[in-house]
């Protein structure tokens, strides 16, 4: 079936850095170069701008993209849920987290789309980690990886795309990739959106035909022991240059 007004999540400035006539969406991506047979893609034709997105913060980090045209979902292309106002991801949640964004601070893009599994960190516990650079962890963020540990989590380039985790047959979008210290530090974990506070702003700005919202609820550590096949794992959007970076540096 073909999906007649879809929209795509992305962070604030990475929308706001392009007029929308110059951003290109890829559905079905999994090589940066060569072969992308069950590959399309769509331009925009709109860009939906949070309105109190806080550049300072940065809070609200969440906009949305109007595609020119549907598109038809197939076994490599899906939709995601989005996750309902009232969703509790508990820390520990096991949550995935997709792009083509570096894999050493100071490495390359990688050709192939990467993904990784990292676990909610709870946001006083965020907080703890961030307030010794003055940035405040609000309501409005999730956050997500290994403390004490590190080695994973998202980094330059990743920013925009999504955070998932999984209930019963369902992927549910929990997080936006807004902003990190460093990358898979083990003091600071990665930054996202928070998808859920934003339903009734999303549905206001999707029309007769809203994206699905599923309330997800984990209060302690899960374990779902499923990994998201990257065929068929609903890829998030890229740019066609590499997304604009959020991560601060030390």
């Amino acid at each position: 079936t073909a999906e007649q007004s879809l929209y795509i999540q992305l962070g604030f400035i990475c929308s706001s850095l392009f007029n929308a006539s110059y951003i290109v969406m890829y559905f079905g991506r999994l090589n940066q170069s060569g072969s992308n047979p069950y590959e399309t893609n769509r331009t925009a034709r709109r860009n939906i701008n949070h309105p109190y997105f806080n550049i300072s913060n940065p809070d609200n980090d969440i906009a949305l993209v109007q595609l020119s045209s549907s598109v038809s979902f197939s076994d490599y292309i899906k939709p995601v849920c989005l996750a309902a106002t009232g969703s509790v991801f508990g820390g520990g949640t096991e949550s995935w987290v997709t792009g083509w964004g570096k894999l050493q601070p100071d490495g390359e893009v990688p050709d192939i789309l990467q993904e990784v599994m990292i676990p909610i960190v709870n946001n006083s516990a965020c907080a703890n980690a961030y307030g010794g650079v003055n940035i405040s962890i609000t309501s409005n963020m999730i956050c997500a990886g290994l403390l004490n540990q590190g080695g994973k989590g998202a980094c330059q380039g990743d920013s925009g795309g999504p955070m998932i985790s999984k209930s019963s047959s369902l992927w549910i979008q929990s997080g936006i990739v807004s902003f990190g210290q460093r990358c898979a530090d083990p003091t600071f974990p990665t930054v996202f959106a928070r998808v859920s506070p934003y339903q009734d702003w999303i549905k206001n700005n999707t029309g007769s035909n809203p994206p699905g919202f599923v309330k997800f609820n984990s209060t302690s550590n899960s374990n779902f022991g499923s990994v998201p096949n990257l065929l068929l794992f609903p890829l998030s959007l890229t740019f066609s240059l590499i997304p604009f970076s959020l991560f601060l540096t030390s």
